[in-house]
């Protein structure tokens, strides 16, 4: 009788449930940061473009470096741009399994779009950076550096296992894309946050090159990378200790973004947004 009452009352609460339920609500509150970026990239660059006055871009935008003057270097420069905010308003849907599931079709195009458009912007970004030079330091650079150079490494390792049909593996590369596609918008995250949690820099300088911001440039996407690989691994897990880890880490990434939303969309995106507007009026 009291195994009956504890199956009744707590069937939500198995390690297996709690995993999928804290995956779910990452993926929630990295959409609504999804879209929030979607919302200010396009506000600042492309509204601007779109009515012909992009040197109102200049005034706001925080790539030093930046013209918008014409010319190969800033056609390069809009194409970096325009494709993150595609990918961040549609690339988060592949994690989804019930978009999986329901919508394979849109899957399997919205994937090779995320794909196609995340190499363009690793490719188009380092050449930003060391061709052009809008980078505020060359140490500071570096983080980001790597991360556009594993982007190319992991879309191919993604694309041919779904070439081959292996599936398992397909996800576990396409996952890793993900989170190195969107590893500049998680620097902004984990960025802010760190200001937030700090109540201001605090290893941080102007250029980018303090400590703390060398640090938060690798771990913004080497962390998440390393919390992914343990969640494929306590999928394979009988042990619900795993299943818990797993839950306890993706929790504690759920709430890193939390914060590191809030903060970028309050103190980064927003004040931007609004005075583009006030510029355009």
């Amino acid at each position: 009788m009291l195994t009956l009452i504890k199956e009744q009352l707590m069937p939500s609460w198995s390690a297996d449930k709690c995993l999928q339920g804290v995956l779910k609500s990452w993926i929630v509150i990295a959409l609504l940061g999804q879209w929030a970026f979607a919302v200010y990239i396009l506000s600042i660059y492309a509204l601007p473009l779109l009515i012909g006055a992009p040197e109102h871009a200049d005034k706001v935008s925080p790539a030093q470096g930046f013209d918008s003057s014409g010319g190969f270097n800033s056609l390069m420069f809009f194409g970096h741009i325009i494709p993150a905010a595609l990918m961040a308003m549609s690339g988060i849907f592949q994690l989804s399994p019930g978009m999986r599931q329901r919508y394979p079709r849109f899957h399997r195009y919205n994937g090779r779009l995320f794909l196609v458009l995340g190499m363009s912007g690793a490719l188009t970004g380092l050449y930003l950076s060391w061709g052009v030079g809008i980078r505020l330091s060359d140490i500071g650079a570096m983080g980001v550096t790597l991360n556009g150079l594993l982007i190319p490494a992991f879309v191919f390792l993604a694309w041919r296992s779904a070439l081959n049909k292996q599936f398992a593996a397909h996800q576990r590369w396409a996952v890793h894309c993900f989170i190195l596609v969107n590893g500049v918008w998680a620097f902004r995250l984990f960025l802010m946050g760190w200001y937030v949690i700090n109540q201001g820099p605090n290893g941080n300088t102007r250029s980018l090159d303090g400590p703390a911001d060398i640090s938060l440039s690798f771990l913004c996407y080497l962390l998440p990378m390393l919390v992914a690989e343990l969640y494929f691994w306590a999928k394979k897990r009988r042990s619900d200790s795993a299943k818990w880890l797993a839950t306890t880490a993706i929790g504690v990434a759920a709430l890193i973004t939390l914060i590191g939303v809030g903060a970028a969309t309050m103190m980064m995106w927003s004040p931007r947004v609004v005075m583009i507007f006030n510029n355009l009026v």
